[in-house]
């Protein structure tokens, strides 16, 4: 399971900037491409309001 954007996001743009697969797109809520998505973690870390989630 990938990592989820929660509906707490701000579309602050700056686990787009972080993701090194380029697994998030952009939209009305902003969305993880789970089969693009490695589980690295990065996103997470890099989220100011912690609205991203990883597979438990």
């Amino acid at each position: 399971m990938a990592h989820v954007i929660t509906d707490e996001c701000t579309a602050c743009g700056s686990c787009i900037d972080s993701c090194p697969v380029e697994a998030i797109s952009e939209g009305e809520i902003y969305v993880i491409d789970a089969d693009l998505c490695t589980d690295c973690g990065d996103c997470v870390e890099t989220c100011p309001v912690e609205a991203i989630i990883g597979p438990e």
